[in-house]
This record gives structure tokens, sequence and C-alpha cells, in this order.
């Protein structure tokens, strides 16, 4: 079965060409990072004017470097949700007119569940039950997935998303955007000692994430020991590189020690590290010691397929077909989708006399 993804959640406009779920026909992305990074993160209207003018080449370069011609496509998969609205607007639409037109399925995708697939490609099968832990600029969750097609929340965040998180921090010291790779970078020549930042606490106890009040600690550090920003062109100080070192392992502890503590309740047989904040080395290093330590696989996608792209939307939606999901006819991006809320979905299709199952 030959699947065209199509994702436009943010700031990254892409296609590709899924066979069976599991092999890359091809995979086009354009970025939009040096667009947004003068302003320090995504502006929602350029990005969507964005998408406008790049969709229609994307696709057909995919469509072109997959070898096929679009008719020989057996279904469209899209990002439906969650995201910004004016880009997820862009995808919808675009698909929804190409599978008119082409007499096709088309399979609204929740963008985090593509998050989830984009394992599939460069690993063995998952075995069930799974412990993901879905970690980017606007995600941090930790679903239980006892079958395949089936989430159940265990962690999120209440506030900031880890990628979130660094973005600020990297921003609050003068580093740039998008903060993520420039804060690993620098951190590798820091003492992660010299910088100490406390874990969250949770204060009814359950097993969630929070980045706001370590955000808030190293404004703080930087305030009381007069640290000042890296100026334009300038290589950062010893004493920046230390917080960025010290930021980091705090992340990543409260990620992975969250891990191992929902693992003591779910018994995992694999675990999923993915999302644009999966291409950090140290979280990594300290998912796969948790996972040996457990005596389980943990399972990342190739650093091309943690951050957004088609061809995981192209996966998710294929699982959707085997699960036997029929498309819907008033699909609409929403901004609000939620993973762990898909029965909810179900339920709305049956109001309107949609048949559909998962």
């Amino acid at each position: 079965m030959l699947i065209l993804g199509i994702e436009t959640s943010c700031d990254e406009t892409a296609a590709a060409v899924v066979r069976d779920g599991r092999e890359i026909l091809s995979s086009e992305i354009f970025s939009q990072i040096s667009l947004h990074r003068p302003f320090g993160g995504v502006v929602p209207e350029l990005a969507s004017r964005e998408h406008l003018s790049r969709i229609g080449p994307i696709v057909d370069s995919a469509i072109e470097k997959a070898g096929i011609s679009l008719t020989e496509l057996d279904a469209i998969g899209v990002t439906q949700g969650p995201g910004l609205i004016g880009s997820l607007m862009v995808g919808v639409s675009y698909a929804r007119g190409l599978a008119f037109g082409l007499d096709r399925p088309c399979y609204g995708v929740n963008h985090i569940e593509g998050h989830v697939c984009s394992v599939n490609f460069e690993n063995p099968p998952v075995e069930y039950p799974a412990l993901a832990l879905i970690v980017s600029g606007g995600h941090t969750n930790l679903f239980n997935i006892p079958e395949e097609g089936r989430y159940i929340l265990a962690s999120r965040t209440r506030d900031d998303a880890a990628g979130e998180a660094f973005d600020k921090v990297a921003k609050m010291l003068g580093l740039g955007y998008p903060g993520g790779p420039i804060i690993e970078r620098i951190s590798r020549a820091g003492d992660r000692t010299k910088a100490r930042f406390p874990k969250a606490k949770i204060s009814d106890g359950k097993p969630d994430f929070s980045f706001s009040g370590l955000k808030t600690a190293v404004a703080r550090y930087v305030r009381e020991n007069s640290i000042q920003p890296v100026a334009a062109g300038s290589e950062p100080a010893e004493a920046i590189c230390d917080i960025a070192a010290g930021f980091q392992a705090t992340v990543v502890e409260s990620l992975v020690g969250t891990m191992a503590k929902v693992s003591k309740d779910v018994r995992p047989r694999t675990l999923i590290v993915a999302g644009g904040v999966a291409c950090n080395e140290e979280l990594r290093s300290k998912a796969a010691s948790l996972a040996k330590e457990l005596g389980i696989p943990v399972f990342f996608p190739s650093k091309h397929l943690s951050t957004d792209n088609a061809a995981m939307i192209a996966a998710a939606a294929y699982g959707m077909i085997k699960r036997g999901a029929v498309p819907d006819p008033d699909l609409a991006p929403d901004v609000t989708l939620r993973l762990h809320e898909q029965l909810g979905s179900e339920a709305r299709l049956r109001e309107r006399g949609v048949p559909y199952r998962l």
C-alpha cells in the first residue's frame, strides 16, 4: 500500500511516500528555521504563508523522487492536529483537495501518533506494552501503549514542553534559535556541577513534568551571578557553557527519571523516545541506560526522522487503515486534538452516522 503523508503542523512543510508503513520511498522537508530565527521563535502568520507557497512543490518532489505517479497512491494521510491552526489548514485543505481529485481516501492523523510511528522505519517491530516519551518544542508526554493504536496518557507537562524550555533558556543566554541544538553543543564544554538546578516536584504526586520552575531557576542564577548573555558573533563564556550543561542535565534527568518511575507500573516490553528533543545525545544515552536496566530495547527514530516529517504521518495513517478506520468526510484541522481522546472522535463520527473503528 502506497500512502502519501503530508505534514504542516508548525514550521516544516513536508511530504513523503511510504510503502506498507515501513518503507520510505521519498521524504521531502522544507524547514522554515531561517525565516523565524530573527524572531526567536515561530511566527504563526509567516509559517502559514510559507506553507502555502511550498506545499505544492514539496508534494510534487516527493512523488517524483518516489518514482511513482499520483494515480498509484492508495491513500493520503495528513496531520489534523495538534499544531498551529493556519499551518494545519494549509495541509488539510491541500490533502483533501488532492484526495478528492484522485478519488482516494484522506485520513486525518494525530501529529503525536506520527512521532510514535517514527520509530517504525529503522527498528524491529514494537513489542507491546510499550512506553513512549514524545518530547519536542510543543509536546512533552509519556504514553502507555498496551497495544498498537491504544494510548493511555501516563504523564504530561504541566507548563512548558521540554523543547520550549530549551528555546527560552537559549534566548535568555543570548544563544539564538532553535535552542536545543545550541545548548547541546556548548554543554559539551561546560561543567554541569558548577550550575546545578532543581527538578520540579509535583505537589499532587502525579508523575508529570514541569519546566517553568527550571526556567525561572536559570534566570535567577544568571541574575544573581551577573552573567551577561552571549553577544552576537561571540563564543559563549565558560559560565554560559556551565549553565547549558546544568540545565540540560536537569531536563534529561527529569524525563528519564519519570520514564523509570512509570515503568515500574507499566512494565513495558519496549521503550520509545521520539520527537525533536530525541536528537539530544544525552537523552539518548540516559534512555538507553534505563532500557538496559529494565532488560528491554529502546527505539529512537534516526535524527532526520525525529523532527517533524511526513513519513511518520504516512506510517500512522497506515496503522489507522490496518485497524479499520474510515476517513472523516468532514475532516478539519483540530488544534486541540489529543491522542488519548480518540474515542471522542469516534463518538462525534457516530453521531453523524459515519462508521469508524480504531
